[in-house]
Protein backbone atom coordinates (compact mmCIF):
# COMPACT_ATOMS: atom_id res chain seq x y z
CA UNK A 1 0.00 0.00 0.00
CA UNK A 2 0.97 3.31 -0.66
CA UNK A 3 0.09 4.59 2.54
CA UNK A 4 3.29 2.66 4.42
CA UNK A 5 5.25 4.70 2.69
CA UNK A 6 4.32 7.28 4.76
CA UNK A 7 3.84 5.32 7.77
CA UNK A 8 6.81 6.67 10.14
CA UNK A 9 7.77 6.09 13.65
CA UNK A 10 8.91 9.60 15.35
CA UNK A 11 9.60 8.53 18.75
CA UNK A 12 7.39 11.42 19.96
CA UNK A 13 4.20 11.71 20.48
CA UNK A 14 3.98 14.91 17.17
CA UNK A 15 3.04 14.27 13.94
CA UNK A 16 5.21 13.54 11.16
CA UNK A 17 6.76 16.24 9.41
CA UNK A 18 7.77 15.02 5.47
CA UNK A 19 9.96 17.05 3.08
CA UNK A 20 9.11 16.41 -0.34
CA UNK A 21 11.67 17.39 -3.34
CA UNK A 22 9.10 18.69 -5.93
CA UNK A 23 10.43 19.61 -9.64
CA UNK A 24 7.21 21.14 -11.06
CA UNK A 25 6.50 17.45 -12.58
CA UNK A 26 3.17 15.37 -12.25
CA UNK A 27 5.74 12.77 -10.26
CA UNK A 28 6.62 14.80 -7.20
CA UNK A 29 3.19 16.89 -7.16
CA UNK A 30 1.25 13.55 -6.21
CA UNK A 31 3.75 12.66 -4.00
CA UNK A 32 3.30 15.76 -2.31
CA UNK A 33 -0.45 15.26 -2.13
CA UNK A 34 -0.08 11.50 -1.33
CA UNK A 35 1.88 12.68 1.65
CA UNK A 36 -0.24 15.92 2.21
CA UNK A 37 -3.06 13.22 2.42
CA UNK A 38 -1.72 11.12 5.04
CA UNK A 39 -1.85 13.76 8.05
CA UNK A 40 1.41 14.35 8.27
CA UNK A 41 3.25 17.91 8.12
CA UNK A 42 4.06 18.21 3.96
CA UNK A 43 6.69 20.10 3.26
CA UNK A 44 7.82 20.91 -0.86
CA UNK A 45 11.35 21.66 -1.34
CA UNK A 46 12.66 22.62 -5.14
CA UNK A 47 16.31 23.16 -5.81
CA UNK A 48 16.31 25.98 -8.51
CA UNK A 49 19.18 24.65 -11.00
CA UNK A 50 18.92 26.84 -13.61
CA UNK A 51 18.88 31.02 -14.14
CA UNK A 52 15.15 32.21 -13.90
CA UNK A 53 15.45 34.06 -16.57
CA UNK A 54 16.65 31.53 -19.38
CA UNK A 55 14.23 29.19 -17.72
CA UNK A 56 10.77 31.09 -17.77
CA UNK A 57 9.07 29.32 -20.51
CA UNK A 58 11.42 26.40 -21.09
CA UNK A 59 9.68 23.57 -22.26
CA UNK A 60 11.16 19.62 -21.06
CA UNK A 61 13.41 20.24 -18.23
CA UNK A 62 12.87 20.69 -14.76
CA UNK A 63 13.31 22.25 -11.45
CA UNK A 64 13.76 25.85 -13.44
CA UNK A 65 11.28 28.79 -13.72
CA UNK A 66 8.04 27.84 -15.00
CA UNK A 67 8.84 24.14 -13.34
CA UNK A 68 9.32 26.19 -10.08
CA UNK A 69 5.85 28.09 -10.48
CA UNK A 70 3.89 24.98 -11.24
CA UNK A 71 5.46 23.40 -7.73
CA UNK A 72 4.32 26.29 -5.67
CA UNK A 73 0.70 26.18 -6.88
CA UNK A 74 0.72 22.31 -6.73
CA UNK A 75 1.53 23.32 -2.77
CA UNK A 76 -0.63 26.37 -2.54
CA UNK A 77 -3.64 23.91 -3.65
CA UNK A 78 -2.54 21.41 -1.13
CA UNK A 79 -1.88 24.25 1.13
CA UNK A 80 1.35 23.54 2.16
CA UNK A 81 4.65 25.08 2.65
CA UNK A 82 7.03 25.81 -0.28
CA UNK A 83 10.81 26.54 -0.63
CA UNK A 84 13.17 27.47 -3.34
CA UNK A 85 16.77 26.92 -2.72
CA UNK A 86 19.55 28.47 -5.28
CA UNK A 87 21.79 25.78 -6.08
CA UNK A 88 22.45 26.96 -9.69
CA UNK A 89 25.95 27.10 -9.38
CA UNK A 90 26.10 23.81 -7.07
CA UNK A 91 24.39 22.31 -9.93
CA UNK A 92 26.72 23.96 -12.82
CA UNK A 93 29.86 22.55 -10.85
CA UNK A 94 28.91 19.13 -9.70
CA UNK A 95 26.54 18.12 -13.07
CA UNK A 96 27.12 20.89 -16.03
CA UNK A 97 31.43 20.61 -15.29
CA UNK A 98 31.42 16.93 -14.71
CA UNK A 99 29.69 16.27 -18.28
CA UNK A 100 31.90 18.45 -20.09
CA UNK A 101 34.83 17.11 -18.55
CA UNK A 102 33.50 13.61 -19.32
CA UNK A 103 33.53 14.18 -22.90
CA UNK A 104 36.89 15.82 -22.75
CA UNK A 105 37.97 12.56 -21.56
CA UNK A 106 36.13 10.48 -24.12
CA UNK A 107 34.01 9.36 -21.73
CA UNK A 108 30.01 8.84 -21.93
CA UNK A 109 28.67 10.45 -18.90
CA UNK A 110 25.17 10.22 -17.30
CA UNK A 111 23.98 13.28 -15.65
CA UNK A 112 21.12 12.51 -13.88
CA UNK A 113 23.50 10.56 -11.68
CA UNK A 114 25.66 12.56 -11.18
CA UNK A 115 22.57 14.97 -9.98
CA UNK A 116 20.94 12.41 -7.93
CA UNK A 117 24.33 11.82 -6.27
CA UNK A 118 24.54 15.95 -5.09
CA UNK A 119 21.77 18.15 -5.58
CA UNK A 120 18.74 16.01 -5.59
CA UNK A 121 20.20 13.33 -2.67
CA UNK A 122 23.40 15.07 -0.86
CA UNK A 123 21.89 18.55 -0.55
CA UNK A 124 18.37 17.99 -0.46
CA UNK A 125 19.09 15.23 2.46
CA UNK A 126 20.72 17.83 4.51
CA UNK A 127 18.27 20.69 3.84
CA UNK A 128 15.30 18.14 4.94
CA UNK A 129 17.43 16.76 8.24
CA UNK A 130 17.82 20.41 9.15
CA UNK A 131 13.95 21.10 8.61
CA UNK A 132 13.50 18.69 10.96
CA UNK A 133 12.21 15.97 8.49
CA UNK A 134 11.22 12.28 9.44
CA UNK A 135 11.68 11.45 5.80
CA UNK A 136 12.32 12.69 2.31
CA UNK A 137 10.21 11.82 -0.57
CA UNK A 138 10.52 11.96 -4.37
CA UNK A 139 8.81 10.55 -7.56
CA UNK A 140 11.08 8.34 -8.22
CA UNK A 141 10.28 5.03 -10.03
CA UNK A 142 11.96 3.26 -7.62
CA UNK A 143 10.89 0.57 -4.29
CA UNK A 144 11.94 0.76 -0.79
CA UNK A 145 11.60 -2.74 0.58
CA UNK A 146 11.88 -3.45 3.92
CA UNK A 147 14.05 -6.57 4.14
CA UNK A 148 15.57 -9.16 7.01
CA UNK A 149 19.05 -6.09 7.27
CA UNK A 150 16.26 -3.09 6.68
CA UNK A 151 15.90 -1.26 3.41
CA UNK A 152 16.40 -2.24 0.38
CA UNK A 153 16.63 -1.08 -2.99
CA UNK A 154 14.40 -2.48 -5.51
CA UNK A 155 13.13 -1.79 -9.23
CA UNK A 156 10.02 -0.62 -10.19
CA UNK A 157 6.97 -2.47 -10.48
CA UNK A 158 6.12 -1.04 -14.22
CA UNK A 159 9.69 -1.19 -16.09
CA UNK A 160 8.96 1.08 -18.70
CA UNK A 161 9.50 3.35 -15.79
CA UNK A 162 12.02 2.13 -13.45
CA UNK A 163 14.70 4.70 -12.67
CA UNK A 164 17.05 2.38 -10.39
CA UNK A 165 19.81 2.62 -12.55
CA UNK A 166 20.32 6.09 -11.92
CA UNK A 167 19.98 5.26 -8.31
CA UNK A 168 22.66 2.76 -7.89
CA UNK A 169 24.88 5.39 -5.59
CA UNK A 170 22.08 6.31 -2.79
CA UNK A 171 23.64 5.25 0.40
CA UNK A 172 22.32 2.96 2.66
CA UNK A 173 21.65 6.16 5.14
CA UNK A 174 19.91 7.78 2.83
CA UNK A 175 18.08 4.73 1.72
CA UNK A 176 16.57 4.87 5.04
CA UNK A 177 15.47 8.16 5.41
CA UNK A 178 14.35 8.45 1.64
CA UNK A 179 10.57 7.25 0.49
CA UNK A 180 9.46 6.31 -3.15
CA UNK A 181 5.85 5.88 -3.14
CA UNK A 182 5.26 5.88 -6.76
CA UNK A 183 7.51 2.63 -7.27
CA UNK A 184 4.21 0.43 -7.47
CA UNK A 185 2.16 2.35 -9.76
CA UNK A 186 2.27 2.38 -13.54
CA UNK A 187 2.70 6.40 -14.85
CA UNK A 188 -1.17 6.23 -16.10
CA UNK A 189 -2.03 6.06 -13.08
CA UNK A 190 0.03 8.58 -11.29
CA UNK A 191 -1.60 11.03 -13.86
CA UNK A 192 -5.18 9.79 -13.25
CA UNK A 193 -4.30 10.81 -9.20
CA UNK A 194 -3.10 14.02 -10.52
CA UNK A 195 -6.55 14.64 -12.48
CA UNK A 196 -8.36 13.42 -9.60
CA UNK A 197 -6.90 15.55 -6.98
CA UNK A 198 -7.48 18.30 -8.87
CA UNK A 199 -3.42 19.13 -9.62
CA UNK A 200 -2.77 21.56 -12.41
CA UNK A 201 -0.12 19.17 -13.78
CA UNK A 202 -1.81 16.74 -14.34
CA UNK A 203 -1.39 16.42 -18.60
CA UNK A 204 2.24 18.30 -17.88
CA UNK A 205 4.54 16.40 -20.37
CA UNK A 206 7.82 14.35 -18.68
CA UNK A 207 11.23 16.01 -18.69
CA UNK A 208 13.26 15.38 -21.03
CA UNK A 209 17.19 12.87 -19.68
CA UNK A 210 19.10 15.75 -20.02
CA UNK A 211 17.39 19.01 -18.47
CA UNK A 212 20.03 21.34 -18.96
CA UNK A 213 20.21 20.73 -22.62
CA UNK A 214 16.88 21.97 -23.71
CA UNK A 215 17.23 21.68 -27.37
CA UNK A 216 19.21 18.21 -27.01
CA UNK A 217 22.17 19.77 -28.91
CA UNK A 218 24.50 18.41 -25.83
CA UNK A 219 27.73 19.08 -28.12
CA UNK A 220 27.29 22.70 -28.69
CA UNK A 221 26.71 23.21 -24.60
CA UNK A 222 29.88 21.31 -24.45
CA UNK A 223 31.70 23.10 -27.23
CA UNK A 224 30.46 26.48 -25.61
CA UNK A 225 32.15 25.51 -22.37
CA UNK A 226 34.77 23.68 -23.36
CA UNK A 227 36.24 25.08 -26.71
CA UNK A 228 38.99 22.67 -27.22
CA UNK A 229 36.17 20.06 -27.13
CA UNK A 230 35.96 20.94 -30.99
CA UNK A 231 39.81 20.40 -31.70
CA UNK A 232 39.30 17.80 -34.97
CA UNK A 233 41.17 14.68 -35.06
CA UNK A 234 41.68 11.47 -37.44
CA UNK A 235 39.36 8.64 -37.45
CA UNK A 236 41.17 5.18 -37.59
CA UNK A 237 40.28 1.69 -38.56
CA UNK A 238 41.51 -0.36 -35.75
CA UNK A 239 43.78 -1.85 -38.51
CA UNK A 240 45.84 1.16 -38.71
CA UNK A 241 43.87 2.87 -41.65
CA UNK A 242 43.65 6.20 -41.69
CA UNK A 243 39.81 7.05 -42.48
CA UNK A 244 39.11 10.59 -42.32
CA UNK A 245 38.50 13.33 -39.59
CA UNK A 246 36.22 14.15 -37.54
CA UNK A 247 34.83 17.41 -36.31
CA UNK A 248 35.95 17.25 -32.53
CA UNK A 249 35.48 13.81 -30.26
CA UNK A 250 32.38 15.55 -28.29
CA UNK A 251 30.37 14.29 -31.24
CA UNK A 252 30.87 10.97 -30.85
CA UNK A 253 30.31 8.01 -28.20
CA UNK A 254 31.13 4.55 -28.58
CA UNK A 255 28.56 2.08 -30.85
CA UNK A 256 27.78 5.00 -32.67
CA UNK A 257 27.58 3.83 -36.44
CA UNK A 258 25.74 6.75 -37.54
CA UNK A 259 27.53 10.64 -38.58
CA UNK A 260 31.09 9.24 -39.40
CA UNK A 261 30.86 10.73 -42.72
CA UNK A 262 33.40 8.05 -43.89
CA UNK A 263 32.71 7.44 -47.61
CA UNK A 264 33.92 4.35 -49.72
CA UNK A 265 33.22 1.93 -47.04
CA UNK A 266 32.38 -1.65 -47.57
CA UNK A 267 31.13 -2.68 -43.94
CA UNK A 268 29.32 -1.04 -41.39
CA UNK A 269 31.78 0.41 -39.16
CA UNK A 270 31.06 1.84 -35.61
CA UNK A 271 32.64 3.71 -33.11
CA UNK A 272 34.74 1.63 -30.85
CA UNK A 273 37.02 3.67 -28.67
CA UNK A 274 37.53 7.47 -27.90
CA UNK A 275 41.29 8.49 -27.32
CA UNK A 276 41.74 12.05 -26.19
CA UNK A 277 45.51 11.88 -26.16
CA UNK A 278 45.92 11.49 -29.85
CA UNK A 279 42.30 12.76 -30.46
CA UNK A 280 41.73 9.59 -32.41
CA UNK A 281 38.28 8.21 -33.06
CA UNK A 282 38.89 4.48 -33.32
CA UNK A 283 36.30 2.13 -35.47
CA UNK A 284 35.84 -1.07 -36.46
CA UNK A 285 32.97 -3.76 -37.50
CA UNK A 286 29.96 -4.62 -35.02
CA UNK A 287 32.23 -7.54 -33.56
CA UNK A 288 35.18 -4.99 -32.60
CA UNK A 289 32.13 -3.38 -30.01
CA UNK A 290 31.60 -7.21 -27.85
CA UNK A 291 32.78 -6.74 -24.40
CA UNK A 292 34.12 -9.85 -22.24
CA UNK A 293 34.69 -7.76 -19.20
CA UNK A 294 34.95 -4.34 -17.79
CA UNK A 295 36.57 -2.83 -14.75
CA UNK A 296 34.38 -1.03 -12.12
CA UNK A 297 35.84 2.35 -9.76
CA UNK A 298 33.61 3.78 -6.66
CA UNK A 299 31.52 1.25 -6.57
CA UNK A 300 28.76 1.86 -3.96
CA UNK A 301 27.33 -1.35 -2.43
CA UNK A 302 24.09 -1.50 -0.70
CA UNK A 303 23.80 -5.32 0.29
CA UNK A 304 23.70 -8.61 -0.32
CA UNK A 305 25.73 -11.36 -1.72
CA UNK A 306 28.09 -10.23 -4.53
CA UNK A 307 29.27 -13.64 -4.97
CA UNK A 308 26.07 -15.36 -5.92
CA UNK A 309 24.28 -15.02 -9.39
CA UNK A 310 23.25 -11.55 -10.29
CA UNK A 311 22.82 -9.12 -13.39
CA UNK A 312 24.36 -5.98 -14.43
CA UNK A 313 22.80 -3.54 -16.43
CA UNK A 314 25.47 -1.63 -17.92
CA UNK A 315 23.26 1.08 -19.83
CA UNK A 316 20.08 2.85 -18.79
CA UNK A 317 18.16 1.34 -21.61
CA UNK A 318 19.31 -2.24 -21.91
CA UNK A 319 17.97 -4.86 -19.70
CA UNK A 320 20.07 -6.59 -17.13
CA UNK A 321 22.46 -9.77 -18.52
CA UNK A 322 23.79 -12.73 -16.32
CA UNK A 323 27.18 -11.38 -15.02
CA UNK A 324 29.30 -12.09 -11.95
CA UNK A 325 31.93 -10.25 -9.94
CA UNK A 326 35.55 -10.89 -9.80
CA UNK A 327 37.40 -7.96 -7.77
CA UNK A 328 36.63 -4.75 -9.18
CA UNK A 329 35.80 -6.64 -12.78
CA UNK A 330 32.38 -7.43 -13.86
CA UNK A 331 32.77 -10.63 -16.36
CA UNK A 332 29.72 -10.90 -18.76
CA UNK A 333 28.22 -14.55 -19.32
CA UNK A 334 27.59 -13.48 -22.88
CA UNK A 335 29.65 -11.00 -24.64
CA UNK A 336 28.40 -7.48 -24.20
CA UNK A 337 28.15 -4.49 -26.81
CA UNK A 338 28.19 -1.15 -26.73
CA UNK A 339 29.89 -1.14 -23.36
CA UNK A 340 31.12 2.37 -22.63
CA UNK A 341 33.60 3.86 -20.56
CA UNK A 342 31.92 6.79 -18.17
CA UNK A 343 28.53 4.79 -17.85
CA UNK A 344 27.51 3.05 -15.04
CA UNK A 345 27.33 -0.59 -14.31
CA UNK A 346 24.75 -1.62 -11.63
CA UNK A 347 23.81 -5.02 -10.29
CA UNK A 348 20.68 -6.87 -9.85
CA UNK A 349 19.61 -9.87 -7.04
CA UNK A 350 16.58 -10.43 -8.82
CA UNK A 351 14.33 -7.36 -8.31
CA UNK A 352 16.60 -5.57 -5.94
CA UNK A 353 19.17 -3.61 -6.61
CA UNK A 354 22.42 -4.93 -4.68
CA UNK A 355 24.32 -1.23 -6.27
CA UNK A 356 27.38 -0.34 -8.62
CA UNK A 357 30.12 1.27 -10.17
CA UNK A 358 31.33 3.40 -12.72
CA UNK A 359 32.74 1.71 -15.63
CA UNK A 360 36.52 2.92 -16.09
CA UNK A 361 38.23 0.74 -18.66
CA UNK A 362 36.49 -2.18 -20.98
CA UNK A 363 38.18 -5.65 -22.04
CA UNK A 364 37.51 -6.07 -25.33
CA UNK A 365 36.49 -9.79 -26.80
CA UNK A 366 38.75 -10.04 -29.34
CA UNK A 367 41.48 -9.50 -27.28
CA UNK A 368 40.40 -11.43 -24.26
CA UNK A 369 39.68 -14.44 -26.74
Amino acid sequence: MIEADFQLGTGQNRTPRIVVAMSGGVDSSVVAALAARSGAETIGVTLQLYDHGEAVGRAGSCCAGRDIRDARAVCDRLGIAHYVFDHESSFREQVIDDFADSYLAGRTPIPCVKCNMGPKFTDLFKMARDLGADALATGHYVQRVIGADGPELHRAVDPARDQSYFLFATTSAQLDFLRFPLGRLPKAAVREMAAEMGLGVAGKPDSQDICFVPDGDYASLVRKLRPQAAAVGEIVHLDGRVLGEHRGLVNYTVGQRRGLEIGGLTEPLYVVRLDPETKRVLVGPRAALAVAAARIEDMNWLGGDHRGPLTAKVRSMAKPVDARLDGDRVVFDALEYGVAPGQAAVFYAGERVLGGGWIAETEAALLAA
